[in-house]
């Protein structure tokens, strides 16, 4: 694992953080000072930030939020917009989203303090469930899309501004159920796998129609459940059951 993200999931540090004491002189690595944040470490390297030893957590908490719109999921950002960790107590500011939920996104973000089981999470191909508005019907073109995958060429519909990402090969969903289709907007319920920075997005932008709500409902065998938005829960003894079932599977 790359030193500068080693640093920022066991410790309360930021990645970006992390980069500038690497550069500032005050990481050490096996008694050398880094020189560069693309280092590869893991838990049998001595590391010592701002001169103290970086122990690497053994014991794990899961955090499950509801994440609202107009939070970034990350744990500092340049322009003082609010952050997830704006919202969750100081205490959790040292663990790791599961993946991404834009600002405008909101719903299911599981959190924890274990790297390893959150890289798992994170590449698995765990079913992740989204309740989707659409600006406009849902089509026949549309519905065949969903059941056949899409492949975007030159195009940034539905990305973000500053996305250089032109190209995307978006696989069939899962599954999918359109709740509503009318002239105005739809809503649906789609499933799929992976989960690509603003897939949905992309997807639904291909066919111009505008993502106007986008929640997540669930990640694998965790649920939304009746959690209020803006809430967070640790795991019921049943989740950390079926955890510890896929990370032995894993």
């Amino acid at each position: 694992m790359r030193l500068n993200k080693y640093i920022a999931h066991n410790s309360i540090h930021s990645r970006r953080e992390a980069d500038r004491l690497i550069f500032e002189g005050k990481v050490m690595v096996n008694g050398q000072v880094a020189k560069t944040p693309a280092i590869d470490v893991d838990s049998d390297f001595k590391i010592v930030v701002n001169g103290r030893y970086l122990k690497k957590r053994e014991d794990y908490t899961i955090l499950v939020y509801n994440k609202p719109k107009g939070e970034l999921v990350t744990k500092s950002d340049p322009k003082g917009r609010k952050t997830i960790f704006h919202s969750l107590p100081t205490k959790y500011r040292g663990f790791s989203p599961v993946g991404r939920l834009d600002y405008a996104s909101e719903g299911v973000l599981i959190l924890s303090d274990a790297i390893d089981i959150v890289d798992k999470l994170m590449t698995s191909n765990l079913e992740r469930v989204y309740k989707i508005k659409v600006s406009g019907a849902i089509t026949q073109r549309v519905i065949q899309a969903m059941g056949k995958g899409v492949e975007i060429q030159s195009s940034n519909k539905g990305g973000h501004e500053y996305s250089q990402i032109d190209n995307m090969s978006i696989p069939p969903f899962n599954w999918f159920k359109v709740l509503k289709s009318g002239r105005n907007f739809s809503t649906l319920k789609v499933s799929i796998s992976e989960g690509k920075n603003r897939e949905l997005r992309r997807f639904f932008g291909e066919f111009d129609l505008n993502v106007l709500d986008l929640k997540r409902v669930s990640y694998g065998f965790i649920n939304l459940n009746a959690l209020p938005t803006g809430k967070k829960r640790f795991l019921s003894t049943e989740e950390y059951d079926m955890l510890r079932e896929f990370i032995q599977a894993k």
